[in-house]
């Protein structure tokens, strides 16, 4: 303890305890999501909001067909996006009238929010298993995601099972996508962009008066301790600087060469340093709204205090 091994924490899961893994996005603080008392820990240990439901996290699409309204559309979605291409994106669909999921990872919704994580470590572990995953980030509440294990014993204390799967490669949480009329609303920005959805028909965004439908769309969420500012030229006194591009004065660069995929996949883990260190705030240089940038300005914007 608390590095565990795949065997170990599938042992833990069944027994109905809480366990951090790996996944391409952001480490997951999972548990049987069939189950209410285990759903429960999750909430407690992140002290988390238990009006926010979670995403369920499944090896195939066959198991979301057994408790969620599948249509032909949802389907090839996911055949696109999880099957061919490994994408990192939740689909939030209809529940069937009779479903085993806990109603606590619902938070007492009609909808389910899922996907199928493209991590080897987190699928050896989803298909030892009968049932679902439910696993929102391995943090706690209204802090910053965790992209390394240290990161997740840091955040949740050292007495967390956590499967140790290195950096994650993507950085950032899924896109989630609501098709549950077979029409598209992206809820959370993600790796996956409008400009690939729109290949398959007509894409929405959520704005501020949309319901809470999935995680991510808290006003303030994934914040830093430190205060934090967007689109910051120049350092204040006493002020760390997160760079992106030819910034010469940056304490740490995103990316020097201006690539928006490194910079996501950077994001969270250069916030965790620049909060440890000893700064009064924390200042981030413009990044372009295009592409992934959309969904790296929407987690400042999140995470923004000032």
């Amino acid at each position: 303890m608390p590095i565990v091994t795949c065997e170990a924490a599938v042992k833990y899961l069944m027994d109905s305890q809480v366990v951090a893994i790996p996944t391409e996005t952001v480490y997951g603080l999972a548990a049987n999501a069939t189950c209410d008392n285990a759903v429960a820990k999750i909430y407690s240990l992140k002290s988390r909001p238990q009006f926010n439901p979670l995403i369920m996290h499944v090896p195939s699409i066959e198991m979301v067909e057994e408790w969620a309204c599948v249509s032909k559309f949802a389907k090839m979605l996911m055949e696109e996006f999880w099957n061919k291409r490994g994408a990192s994106i939740s689909f939030v669909l209809e529940l069937k009238k009779e479903h085993p999921l806990s109603l606590l990872a619902l938070a007492g919704l009609s909808t389910v929010a899922v996907r199928r994580p493209n991590h080897p470590i987190a699928l050896d572990i989803l298909n030892s298993l009968p049932f679902p995953l439910a696993a929102p980030s391995a943090n706690r509440s209204n802090t910053l995601s965790t992209t390394t294990v240290t990161h997740v014993l840091d955040s949740l204390g050292r007495n967390v099972p956590a499967v140790d799967g290195g950096i994650c490669a993507v950085g950032l949480e899924s896109t989630i996508l609501d098709i549950t009329h077979d029409q598209m609303m992206i809820l959370r920005q993600g790796a996956v962009t409008e400009a690939d959805l729109v290949l398959f028909g007509a894409v929405s965004n959520a704005n501020s008066d949309t319901a809470i439908k999935a995680p991510g769309m808290l006003s303030r969420h994934y914040a830093p301790q430190k205060p934090l500012k967007m689109d910051v030229t120049q350092k204040q006194p006493g002020m760390a600087l997160l760079g992106f591009g030819s910034c010469c004065d940056a304490d740490l660069n995103l990316s020097i060469n201006g690539n928006l995929s490194e910079a996501a996949s950077n994001l969270f883990r250069y916030l965790h340093e620049l909060d440890r260190d000893p700064f009064s705030s924390i200042g981030v240089n413009a990044i372009p709204n295009t592409g992934i940038g959309k969904a790296i300005n929407d987690r400042l914007k999140r995470a923004c205090s000032i």
